[in-house]
């Protein structure tokens, strides 16, 4: 349909049809407006798969025999694999499987930067850089868009922390909230033209984000030219008038009072008396409108999808083999050789968890998912007997929802909590197991990390210590078998200070999805050479990360964001803190040689400031050999540092990186096409991006710790560029 015809289809529409279309009348849903041919808008949780079916008037899942989908990776898994393609086709899975399940938009991708390692949603976000994050995010929007459904990006913004994420204040300075936190939606809208941007809980200078008319208005849809669905959070809109008079379309919630949302009755007597204008309803009506007309809605021409195809596992796997980080591998302890395996130890708690079921609205009733222990052993094949020890307590966690005898809803898998006592009882009891199965064990695998009781939605966690005490289990085993394999499976840093050292191979990823298991089994030995960069610095320390060195975490009223601009590798590289792991460490089981990296300027002929609109373009090409004995991936990745800089600015930033395939001793260039926003700082008096004229190096390193090659380069005029 036309500007015009849909213009004319919110003319015909009543006050009370359009109060419908903008307010939840189920917890997933709007309402229609059948007399016109208007469908009602589904919603879906998201990234990591379709949610379950729910009740309209409460948060029970129904438990059909038809609502299991794909379980996909993490986002933090998804942006380790540092591979755009990889984003695309997790990103086309999960729209074809919201369309195939009825849905109109799938509440992802998350691209809140990782700003504290304690932050309990931080697996739900991509990075704690913003290049990484936007450049993973606009294919898995574009590829969730193919089918006929709307990407819903989130959450916008500064939603950096879970603890009081209802009404905490950020207080951050405009030139970071400008190159740190607004980057990656920038980039959703203006390269992904994401049709759905989610509305944050917190506050931002004193006024929710959800209807912050800087926010929402100036930038979103003024600046950036947003013209999709801009959703509240659940429950993120408190205030009618103002909220109604901002860009914000629709107002969701957790509650089954519908007709009392803050978008319902409320807006209409708003509307009735003037307090809003029927001007500021019918712009969110035309939101709306033009979304389900790009997404075929209204014609009858849309797309079919479908769900849990069996390509799609395959798909999966490829995404979870590429998440997998190598981060130690002393001696070359790996891969494994499954030959000579005649005995296989497996100790952890994480070594059989699953985990798709938890983390609140990220949680997915996946078809399946193959834990690290099934991975081993359909891997093995049978001809090696694999052991299984916890090692240490940790309670069961996930929900199984039925009705009882008298037809009430009762969760069945309510877990008894043991006494400190008898925790630490059966902690000795499973250490003592543990060390008496490795002893005679041809390989001995940690398991470890956390899970979804603190990689969690709605809280944030106390420490980085790993829980259940498995810093002294861990150290207690490499005692007794010192070439004993550590993996780390989590969605945030953790703190392995204490035996890092000793720890001679150590393996680290988030949770990737229904294959993990099978995905790190073929790292383990050998069948995948693994190529994971990590998208987050891994402090030594909590105390060690500029959040809390700098900074506030999580703050009271108000958190301060102190550290400024120095989020992540741009405060370790510039203050000179050794990390745990360097951001974009991730090792191969081959060598890969570097050669020289060359760069060439081209910049308009015309003098300083005659030119329109002046561009800028600078090309950077570097040879990578496979100097090793094993095909493999490698990512380069590219830096930008500013040479005496009048400006203070961090050391090196991330602008581009490119990931490909190669063969024992094959030899292939990596480039990057850089314009002047490679090269820019933000300028909060001129309210624009300034590239100053000067000198700058170009690394290109293998992980933020380790350049391999440097070129510099001489730009002769300034740039801007608008926010």
């Amino acid at each position: 349909m036309t500007h015009n015809e849909l213009q004319s289809l919110c003319e015909k529409m009543t006050l009370n049809e359009k109060i419908g279309m903008v307010h939840g009348a189920a917890l997933f849903k709007t309402k229609a407006v059948e007399r016109l041919g208007i469908p009602a808008f589904t919603y879906s949780d998201g990234p990591m798969g379709v949610r379950p079916e729910y009740e309209d008037s409460a948060w029970i899942p129904k438990n059909l025999s038809d609502d299991f989908t794909s379980y996909l990776l993490s986002n933090t898994a998804l942006a380790s694999t540092f591979n755009p393609e990889l984003a695309y086709e997790a990103g086309k899975i999960l729209g074809e499987e919201t369309r195939g399940r009825g849905k109109d938009m799938i509440l992802g991708p998350g691209v809140n930067i990782h700003r504290s390692p304690l932050c309990g949603r931080n697996f739900e976000y991509m990075s704690e850089d913003p290049y990484l994050s936007g450049a993973m995010a606009v294919p898995y929007i574009k590829g969730v868009q193919e089918s006929d459904v709307s990407a819903c990006v989130k959450h916008f913004a500064l939603n950096n922390q879970e603890t009081r994420r209802n009404d905490v204040d950020v207080n951050v300075s405009e030139r970071a909230l400008f190159e740190i936190y607004l980057p990656a939606f920038r980039a959703a809208v203006k390269e992904g033209h994401t049709l759905g941007i989610m509305g944050s809980y917190n506050k931002f200078m004193g006024t929710y984000c959800s209807h912050h008319p800087y926010l929402i208005d100036e930038i979103l849809h003024k600046e950036w030219g947003f013209d999709g669905i801009t959703v509240s959070d659940w429950g993120s809109i408190h205030d009618t008038v103002e909220a109604g008079n901002a860009e914000i379309d629709t107002d969701m919630r957790v509650t089954d009072n519908f007709d009392e949302y803050y978008f319902a009755e409320p807006l209409k007597k708003a509307v009735e008396d003037g307090r809003v204008s029927i001007e500021k309803l019918d712009e969110k009506i035309m939101h709306i409108l033009n979304v389900m007309n790009e997404l075929h809605m209204l014609d009858g021409e849309r797309k079919a999808g479908t769900y849990n195809a069996p390509s799609s596992g395959e798909k999966l796997l490829k995404a979870a083999e590429e998440s997998v980080i190598l981060l130690k591998n002393e001696d070359k302890l790996l891969p494994l050789d499954k030959k000579k395996m005649k005995k296989l130890v497996v100790i952890g708690d994480n070594g059989s968890r699953l985990h798709a079921l938890g983390g609140g609205s990220a949680e997915i009733r996946a078809l399946y998912e193959l834990s690290p222990l099934m991975g081993l052993k359909m891997t093995l094949g049978g001809n090696c007997e694999v052991v299984y020890e916890p090692g240490y307590y940790t309670r069961v966690t996930g929900h199984a929802w039925g009705r009882d005898s008298n037809s009430q809803w009762i969760d069945f898998t309510a877990v008894k909590e043991l006494t400190a006592e008898e925790i630490a009882s059966l902690n000795v009891k499973y250490l003592e197991s543990a060390k008496a199965s490795c002893k005679d064990a041809d390989a001995v695998i940690f398991i470890g990390g956390l899970n979804h009781d603190h990689d969690v939605e709605g809280k944030d966690k106390d420490s980085m210590i790993l829980p259940g005490g498995q810093d002294t289990v861990i150290k207690e085993l490499l005692k007794i078998r010192p070439d004993m394999i550590v993996a780390m499976i989590a969605g945030s840093p953790v703190d392995m200070h204490e035996w890092l050292d000793d720890a001679r191979t150590l393996l680290y990823y988030s949770y990737n999805g229904m294959q993990g298991g099978l995905a790190f089994a073929k790292v383990l030995f050998g069948e995948v050479n693994p190529s994971g960069k990590l998208p987050t610095t891994l402090p030594l320390t909590l105390e060690d990360s500029p959040a809390h060195s700098l900074g506030e975490f999580p703050g009271n009223d108000a958190v301060n964001y102190g550290e400024d601009l120095y989020v992540g590798y741009r405060y370790f590289d510039t203050y000179g803190v050794k990390p745990a792991f360097a951001f974009g460490h991730g090792l191969s089981y081959t060598e890969f040689s570097f050669g020289e990296l060359k760069a060439s300027v081209k910049e308009d002929s015309c003098e300083s400031g005659t030119c329109s609109a002046p561009s800028l373009s600078v090309r950077a090409a570097l040879p990578v050999t496979n100097a090793g004995d094993r095909d493999g991936a490698v990512t380069v990745q590219f830096y930008v540092r500013p040479v005496d800089s009048p400006v203070k600015r961090p050391l090196k930033e991330l602008r581009g990186f490119e990931k490909q395939f190669l063969k024992i001793g094959e030899t292939k260039d990596f480039t990057k096409e850089f314009d002047a926003y490679s090269f820019s700082y933000y300028d909060e008096e001129r309210k624009c991006y300034v590239t100053l004229p000067g000198t700058y190096e170009i690394c290109a390193a293998f992980a933020c710790d380790d350049v391999r090659s440097v070129a510099k380069v001489e730009i002769g005029r300034e740039y801007t560029i608008s926010r």
